[in-house]
């Protein structure tokens, strides 16, 4: 029986439904199909599958509004397997469903290459919605799922044209409430009333190393109610009526996100490891895998199989689905009648386009206007093409005036309320970063999200699975170095930046002034294969002038001469980013006037120009020329590729302080004098 937190039924009690042979059939060829899997590879999870397959049967082939052969299909349900340990639940799903993955691809599960990998990868599987693993990551992206949804439904949706109107769907195991991320993403989901999100919780009491109790005792159904979530319980996994019951309980609330508490078994159906900590992260054995195919009563011996009638059952998904979709399409022919332009947009638009022109608003500056933080630059770029983009959407941890990330005049999103396009996450640096990805993978928007720099700690595992999926995320990392000055050492970031570098696929950008600022935006936005990080200045820096030929548009390369002594040959180049790029300038203008050539690089992106084509890399940073010295108010690692042996590196390599930082930038000899000084050091070992 389904009851909520007071005991009372979700809803009014029907007989109860026995599973039929086909049902327990259908179910049980999940439990097997997981447990010969990770037998075969000699590792995985096989309890939690086990217990799940009930679940998993009655929503997927009962509930879930999906297409397994269309899995792109627009207003889809989204479901997300937080606990992506357990990846055989989804992959027998998938591959009974009628998916395009099939037994050879389960038989290879966790191999070199195969569809199939020890956890769910985004791009790799079809219907795998995110990646997943890292406990906690699903729950957000779930989050930002629902959130897109109700964005988007609010944008395009009419009376009578609902052409957005989907739920999304997630399992999560003790192990991801226990991660900080879910009770960060879950308070911000109750306080939006995303009420097409729907959760599982799998409450089976076992951990790697033993029962739950060991770490943890909370009631996690009214941890939930706290946060103003609609919470079911469901005693019994196993019971079809049950499930069905809570199912359809938490369908027909609409203005909270719903839990649902199932109680399992981990290993349900194996005689000798049922409810152990031996069946969360080993394989049974093949002494007990035969025992539970004998305890189950599944009378096929040879693993894999699956009975033609299992998979006949199975196969009314694929019919379900297509005539989902179908329904679909003809509201959606309705809507393109009566709305072709906004039809036209949402198409474009979750297939990753970008309006025509959106560019043609993006500010610009010149020398004489004066100084600007780079942060401010970028609050008047976002302002100036926010009404071109009307994908755009994002917000900050609470330090909006700070990052200068609102969007002016067009309202906030919030519960009841989904109209607006500015994000207030509150003080949740990581499930911000997480939700974000769960926007990007539901498509159709842009989304960004700001914070200081020192704080991307808190956001690094989301920021690093952005990267492994692809996903055109954009973060506003202000504050960018002791240059913000008297709020000290524990704000000032010294590490972060060279520790985003490290991240395969992410881009960081560190404009030197305004100008490059637009720039590092246009690649942002334009990038939907990765995200891109903008770091950017407290202090004011100044407007440069640049070489004829020089744009600020040579952002997207990376790296470019922004001051060139004739001649083109150069005894020493300087290399620099953001805001010590001026600093660069001004000691390269010192050692000219002591008669030496010097090429000063503007360096506002690492990652971008180790991704040029060699020949502009050595036309921007000359082979020959091997003295080199770079100047960055950071931890001084990442520049070595490019300063090599015979260069050296003007950096930080201990904490900062509290102070102005006019006096900081001296105290930790960022000055022309010590540039000059290191620089001529460098230049004397020609004449040793």
């Amino acid at each position: 029986m389904a009851r909520t937190s007071t005991g009372e039924p979700a809803k009014p009690e029907a007989p109860a439904e026995q599973p039929n042979d086909l049902d327990r059939l259908a179910i049980d060829a999940i439990r097997v199909l997981a447990m010969d899997a990770v037998q075969k590879a000699r590792s995985g999870h096989p309890g939690t599958p086990m217990a799940l397959a009930p679940l998993g049967y009655v929503l997927w082939t009962r509930h879930m509004r999906h297409d397994p052969r269309d899995p792109g299909w627009i207003d889809r349900d989204r479901f997300v397997l937080s606990c992506g340990h357990a990846s055989m639940l989804l992959y027998a799903l998938l591959h009974l469903s009628g998916y395009d993955l099939s037994i050879e691809d389960v038989e290879a599960f966790r191999q070199w290459g195969s569809r199939t990998p020890g956890h769910p990868e985004y791009g790799h599987t079809p219907g795998v919605e995110t990646t997943t693993g890292p406990l906690g990551q699903g729950v957000a992206n779930a989050v930002g799922m629902a959130l897109a949804e109700a964005r988007l439904a609010a944008e395009f949706n009419h009376t009578g044209h609902y052409v957005v109107d989907h739920r999304t769907w997630f399992v999560c195991s003790d192990g991801d409430l226990q991660e900080g991320i879910s009770h960060e993403a879950a308070s911000l989901a109750g306080h939006l009333g995303l009420g097409k999100l729907i959760g599982f919780y799998d409450d089976n009491s076992i951990t790697i190393e033993g029962e739950r109790s060991l770490s943890d005792g909370e009631d996690v159904g009214a941890r939930f109610e706290a946060y103003g979530w609609h919470v079911v319980h469901v005693d019994d996994g196993n019971d079809l009526a049950a499930l069905d019951d809570a199912i359809d309980a938490c369908k027909a609330e609409l203005l909270r996100p719903s839990l649902v508490v199932v109680k399992t078994h981990i290993a349900w159906g194996s005689p000798n490891k049922q409810d152990t900590a031996a069946a969360h992260g080993a394989p049974l054995g093949e002494d007990e895998v035969a025992a539970t195919r004998k305890n189950l009563g599944w009378q096929w011996e040879d693993p894999f199989y699956v009975p033609i009638e299992v998979r006949e059952h199975w196969s009314g998904t694929v019919e379900r689905g297509r005539e989902l979709r179908e329904s679909w399409e003809k509201v959606f022919k309705k809507h393109q009648s009566a709305f072709p332009a906004e039809s036209a947009q949402l198409l474009a638009r979750m297939a990753n386009g970008l309006p025509d022109g959106w560019e043609d608003d993006l500010p610009h500056w010149d020398d004489e206007d004066g100084e600007l933080a780079t942060r401010q630059a970028s609050g008047e770029v976002l302002n100036a093409i926010a009404g071109d983009l009307p994908a755009l959407i994002g917000g900050s941890a609470d330090l909006g005036p700070s990052n200068n990330t609102g969007l002016e005049g067009l309202g906030d999103f919030l519960g009841g309320r989904p109209q607006g396009r500015n994000l207030h996450f509150g003080i949740r640096e990581h499930a911000m970063g997480a939700v974000l990805n769960g926007i990007a993978l539901h498509g159709g928007l842009v989304p960004y999200a700001g914070t200081f720099l020192v704080f991307s700690d808190y956001m690094r595992p989301a920021i690093r699975l952005a990267a492994l999926m692809g996903l055109g995320t954009i973060y506003v990392f202000t504050h960018d170095s002791i240059g913000l000055g008297e709020d000290g050492p524990t704000h000032q970031p010294i590490e972060q930046l060279a520790a985003l570098r490290a991240i395969p696929g992410l881009h960081v950008i560190r404009p030197a002034d305004a100008a490059e600022t637009a720039e590092a935006w246009r690649c942002a936005v334009t990038r939907r294969d990765g995200p891109t990080a903008i770091v950017l200045t407290r202090q004011k820096v100044p407007f440069l002038s640049r070489e004829p030929g020089a744009p600020a548009s040579l952002v997207a390369r990376g790296a470019y001469a922004i001051r060139e002594e004739p001649g083109g040959h150069p005894d020493l180049v300087l290399l620099a980013s953001g805001s010590e790029v001026a600093l660069a300038i001004a000691a390269g203008e010192e050692l000219s006037r002591r008669g030496h050539l010097v090429r000063v690089l503007s360096v506002p992106s690492l990652d971008r120009f180790a991704e040029q084509d060699r020949s502009w890399r050595d036309k921007v940073l000359p082979p020959e020329c091997r003295r080199r010295l770079a100047v960055e108010a950071a931890h001084p690692m990442p520049w070595w590729r490019w300063v090599g042996s015979d260069g050296d590196v003007v950096g930080i390599e201990r904490f900062g302080a509290s102070a102005p930082y006019e006096r900081l930038y001296e105290e930790y000899g960022l000055t022309v004098d010590v540039v000059v000084s290191r620089a001529e050091a460098l230049l004397a070992r020609d004449k040793a």
